[in-house]
């Protein structure tokens, strides 16, 4: 779709349409749904019928002629089979922790009851994850086509922030989602909403030519499918509130939306924070995270009314499908109020000895994650601490870059000063200096001075590296101040960008003998050392030429080598004595190998550049 105001126009059309006609505006969803299996199976169904075709017709023609051109029929059959291999898409259940049969009773026993009051469908797995949120998980079978596998699952978080009751009225809601809450049709619509959005994930980070015809296909296809179904997928929001309502009561469901928006923020504002700001102090990362964050919960916190009320003024947007909670606070006929901490988290209700096992668990999991950033960073930021202390101590006699220097460190490590004045200063000493643009400018478009757009602008032009970043920034300006066309272009940039960087990853793993620009490899004595004893220790390997491949809108500054092989021996696959083969290969950049029998007209081309030869088998 051309552009975010056609967008929301469209969505607005059909709010309006699927008020005064919903009968009309559900059969074109379902229509516009079908369009979608229809262009996957005829496209599939079109390729083997063209083969079973051509074989009844050859046959009444003359049994002989069948023979003559059966590779002719293989041809439509051949590319049935690239499509299917191209769609077929492997939908991986949600992740987290497995509850046991035998774990946690009580807690089977209250997600059984509540299933059974929603009429939502028997599930998979119960699932725990250390995610502040829970989710119903569909996983289609075939697109959907086949059915669903039903997955519940639970963030160890929100049953640590919220009551019994108020953690009941979330699942009741989840469970809504499955269909217990809003019809067939709904229930449907929802899960292919969910099917189309993974399955465009998956086929946007295939890199095969056919999986590229297809997502072309998509990426008109789902704004459409979007923005029709975006209609349908925020009115069952509501209808899984009311079925949360009419299980557990509106009070309950309103106090459980408050609380977790209120925790969410907190955790975001406060306790991550914090966490973010010990790096400073600590050389290890906290051993019970998640224990802390359950009591980061247990308090009432200073700024709730303020961010309560925060909450309750956000306007609804395009980007999610939730009503604000203004708007369910309103559908259920609550009125906000401030919901005080559970004495007893649903947590410690229904989880018994398993709560402590998983807040080990997950506290482990992050720490083993983030551990070597940990000590990279507070080793880091010592070390700028330091360089902070030097500069103050000659802050009267700073020129040139120091300057620019000084008022980042001010900037990134005290965040209750003002670095505005200093950058201003900075910049009178070095007016082109872009990551002094860049920091003004995000701080000025944060103050919605709109003067920073200017900044941010000029600070792309110097640094091209900066454009990703400054777009990101320029967009958040535009959507706050309410500019749309601003926005937009930004957003076309962004979305340019983006594609310019896909296709550099495309040309990585593709070769093309004709248009592809070869470049001497430019490696250095040591590098083709290493090079050549990798090649050497394979010994697969007769000789081999490396050439450089320019990356046409390639900013990442990685080089790319085309390493053309002769082998020696035999082996069941050309492929796999090619992986054994770069499994030992070390270049400072991304590699593609190509056999010389198979690319012959890029295997000339290679050989008869000056240079290419690195490696020749003794």
């Amino acid at each position: 779709m051309a552009s975010v105001a056609r967008y929301q126009g469209l969505v607005e059309r059909l709010e309006r349409e699927a008020q005064q006609a919903p009968g009309r505006y559900k059969f074109k969803l379902a229509l516009l749904a079908g369009l979608g299996f229809a262009v996957l199976g005829g496209t599939v169904l079109l390729a083997l019928g063209m083969s079973a075709g051509l074989v009844l017709a050859l046959l009444a023609i003359s049994p002989i002629l069948l023979l003559k051109l059966l590779k002719v029929i293989w041809i439509p059959v051949a590319f049935g089979w690239f499509v299917l291999k191209a769609l077929w898409v492997k939908f991986e259940p949600p992740s987290g922790y497995v509850l046991g049969p035998n774990e946690a009773p009580e807690l089977r026993a209250e997600i059984e009851r509540l299933r059974a009051q929603t009429g939502a469908p028997p599930l998979k797995q119960i699932l725990i994850d250390p995610n502040l949120n829970a989710g119903a998980a569909s996983v289609p079978r075939a697109l959907g086509l086949f059915g669903h596998t039903h997955y519940l699952v639970l963030g160890l978080p929100l049953m640590q922030l919220l009551s019994r009751e108020q953690f009941a009225a979330v699942v009741a809601h989840e469970f809504g989602h499955f269909g217990g809450g809003h019809g067939r049709f709904a229930g449907w619509i929802y899960r292919v909403r969910a099917s189309w959005n993974r399955f465009l994930g998956e086929l946007s980070q295939r890199r095969s030519r056919m999986g590229a015809v297809f997502l072309r296909f998509f990426n008109w296809y789902a704004p459409y499918f979007d923005a029709y179904s975006f209609v349908l997928a925020r009115a069952q929001e509501y209808d899984a509130d009311a079925t949360a309502a009419r299980v557990t009561g509106a009070p309950t469901m309103a106090q459980a939306l408050q609380r977790v928006g209120l925790g969410s923020v907190r955790l975001q504002r406060d306790f991550w924070a914090g966490v973010e700001r010990s790096v400073e102090t600590q050389p290890r990362p906290p051993q019970a995270l998640y224990r802390d964050m359950a009591g980061s919960f247990a308090g009432a916190g200073a700024d709730d009314a303020m961010r309560l009320q925060e909450l309750l003024d956000e306007q609804p947007g395009l980007d999610d499908t939730h009503p604000t909670l203004a708007q369910r606070l309103q559908a259920l006929g609550q009125a906000p109020a401030a919901v005080p901490a559970p004495t007893r988290s649903a947590a410690e209700a229904l989880l018994g000895p398993l709560r402590e096992t998983l807040e080990e668990r997950f506290s482990r999991e992050w720490r083993e994650h983030v551990a070597e950033t940990w000590q990279q960073r507070h080793q880091a930021l010592g070390q700028d601490h330091a360089r902070l202390a030097e500069l103050e101590a000659r802050a009267d006699t700073l020129a040139g870059a120091e300057l620019g220097e000084y008022a980042v460190l001010v900037d990134r490590l005290r965040p209750d000063a003002d670095a505005v004045p200093l950058y201003r200063a900075a910049l009178a000493a070095r007016p082109d200096d872009a990551l002094v643009l860049a920091r003004l400018g995000a701080q000025l478009v944060d103050r919605q001075d709109a003067e920073g757009v200017g900044l941010l602008e000029r600070a792309i032009e110097l640094d091209p590296d900066l454009t990703e970043q400054g777009l990101q920034v320029l967009m958040q300006h535009h959507h706050r101040v309410g500019d749309e066309a601003a926005f937009e272009a930004a957003a076309k940039r962004l979305r340019a960008l983006y594609q310019r960087r896909d296709g550099a990853l495309l040309a990585r793993e593709e070769v093309d003998p004709k248009k592809d620009r070869l470049l001497e490899h430019d490696l250095d004595a040591e590098a083709l050392r290493i090079a050549t004893a990798g090649l050497q220790a394979s010994g697969k390997v007769k000789q081999a030429w490396i050439v450089r491949k320019e990356i046409a809108g390639d900013d990442s500054g990685i080089p790319h080598y085309l390493v053309l092989l002769a082998l020696r021996g035999v082996a069941w696959t050309e492929g796999g004595m090619l992986q054994k083969v770069l499994d030992g290969l070390e270049l400072p950049g991304s590699i593609v190998a190509l056999h010389e029998s198979s690319h012959r007209a890029l295997a000339k081309r290679i050989k008869a550049m000056p240079g290419t030869l690195v490696y020749t088998r003794a």
